[in-house]
């Protein structure tokens, strides 16, 4: 467990839905939670109850005889059972024969035994499913926690608290350009908790799925956590490529914009060919508007071969490991069908050594409107050329049979409140939902991979309702890093 967690006051007792409860230390919180033995004890002894009172009213057993229930499992014995039909009782109660009273009591008698017989049965029934198939109540035992304070969690269950927690340190601090005028930290997008998701998939799922606490709010994966790493580390995971190609649109612009951000250091002009901008450029291109104003974005980065051109010391990572030269680019294709100077480009593009390592992260639906043949075709298209170009799936059926193709596809962000109105029926939430949906399970039949997008920017800042600011970029950047770091050798 981090060092940095957040302490949460919870009050009286709460309770979360198994989807709702936080990652809860065992030695900061006490649970309580009910067995399998617990629960399969408490079903048998109801309906073992349920069974007698049936047993009551069918068979017009008389109701006092009932009273044994509450004492099931002790053994009263015969002398004291039959105590109470004794000859002197009935003839001062005046109420049956002589010859009625023996009937009567051995009938008693007979429905007590017979009706403790079914309980203990059906009890003895409820304990045994319960040792060989503990599944069927496992479920119900953990759907309902307890919490009680005093308590620390790691991830807070209402808003989080202005001031961080020790050790929960700012990846950015040592950035070009931090400060009050461009306020941008880490441990504000993103906060740690155990554990780290130990595959692709599952990571690649966490990363789809998660949500924020609030809006704006650090965004937490689901059910484990990505990792954000620090400048150098992110310098050794892109050096394990020669190359690592971004193919779409604006929103790809954006994401390799926040990659040249980190690799430079630079918050404030780190994904813009600052080299070239006048002073207007610099007043009005700074930090989030970068991304946020057109001209600007439109000035983005797309390859770190400019970077080392025309302002060779910005970039980190060769001075961090010397000989570092990934080709970190980006190849613009907005639609489908793709212009052929657009495919001529990228075929020109990929380095066709097959013994160096690329990766590829493509983007693609708003300029077709989400129509979803479409942007399968593109798709197709897209891989096709890579195909063509690195012979991958030749080679990933020698190695193995269901091995993913190192390609990674982004779908668009969620829509926001500025989403201009002619777009809310073909762009909306709905059909972005939608579309990630079909364009998920076209990623796994073209057996590469997927990364949904809608969840992380529901709640987020979409500064024209479509485009995230800054910020978010820099998660979503963070993304492909964890991507990258988990793709096999």
């Amino acid at each position: 467990m981090h060092e940095d967690e957040l302490s949460c006051k919870l009050g009286p007792t709460h309770h979360y839905s198994k989807h709702q409860t936080p990652n809860i230390s065992s030695r900061h919180a006490g649970t309580q939670s009910s067995s399998p033995g617990h629960l399969a004890f408490a079903f048998g002894f109801s309906l073992s109850s349920l069974v007698r009172r049936l047993i009551t009213k069918h068979a017009q057993v008389d109701p006092t005889t009932m009273g044994f229930f509450r004492d099931l499992f002790r053994d009263r014995g015969h002398q004291r059972r039959s105590s109470h039909f004794t000859s002197s009782e009935s003839s001062s109660a005046g109420l049956l024969a002589p010859s009625s009273t023996s009937s009567y009591a051995r009938s008693r008698f007979t429905s007590r035994r017979i009706i403790r017989h079914v309980c203990v049965l059906l009890v003895a029934i409820a304990l045994l499913i319960a040792y060989f198939f503990p599944w069927m109540f496992s479920r119900a035992s953990k759907r309902v926690t307890s919490v009680t304070q005093p308590l620390e969690c790691d991830i807070s269950p209402g808003v989080y608290p202005m001031t961080r927690p020790p050790g929960l340190s700012n990846t950015f601090a040592t950035y070009k350009h931090f400060g009050d005028r461009c306020n941008i930290s880490s441990a504000d997008l993103h906060r740690p908790y155990e554990p780290i998701c130990p595959s692709r998939s599952s990571m690649l799922t966490a990363l789809s799925s998660g949500g924020r606490i609030g809006r704006d709010a650090p965004y937490i994966p689901r059910d484990c956590d990505m990792q954000w790493y620090t400048t150098e580390e992110v310098c050794e995971i892109l050096g394990r490529f020669s190359q690592v190609i971004l193919v779409g649109d604006s929103m790809l612009r954006h994401v390799i914009g926040a990659l040249n951000i980190i690799v430079r250091e630079d918050l404030g002009y780190g994904g813009v060919t600052d080299w070239n901008f006048d002073a207007r450029e610099r007043e009005r291109c700074f930090c989030n508007d970068q991304f946020d104003v057109t001209e600007c974005s439109v000035q983005g980065i797309y390859k770190t071969e400019d970077v080392l051109k025309h302002d060779p010391l910005s970039l980190i990572c060769p001075r961090i490991f010397p000989g570092w030269l990934t080709d970190l680019r980006m190849e613009q294709m907005v639609r489908y069908p793709i212009e052929t100077d657009e495919l001529e480009r990228l075929e020109a593009a990929i380095n066709t050594d097959p013994s160096s390592r690329k990766a590829f992260i493509l983007g693609h639906g708003l300029w077709n409107d989400l129509e979803i043949d479409k942007s399968k075709a593109w798709l197709d298209t897209v891989i096709r050329v890579i195909d063509s170009k690195l012979r991958l799936r030749m080679r990933l059926r020698t190695l193995r049979l269901n091995r993913n193709m190192p390609i990674l596809l982004m779908t668009p962000n969620a829509a926001g409140e500025k989403k201009p109105d002619e777009f809310l029926i073909t762009q909306g939430n709905k059909a972005l939902v939608r579309f990630e949906h079909a364009m998920a399970r076209e990623a796994a039949r073209q057996r590469i991979d997927h990364l949904g997008t809608w969840n992380m920017s529901i709640q987020a800042d979409l500064y024209d309702g479509v485009h995230m600011d800054l910020r978010g970029n820099l998660l979503k950047a963070m993304m492909v890093v964890n991507w990258l770091n988990l793709l096999e050798g």
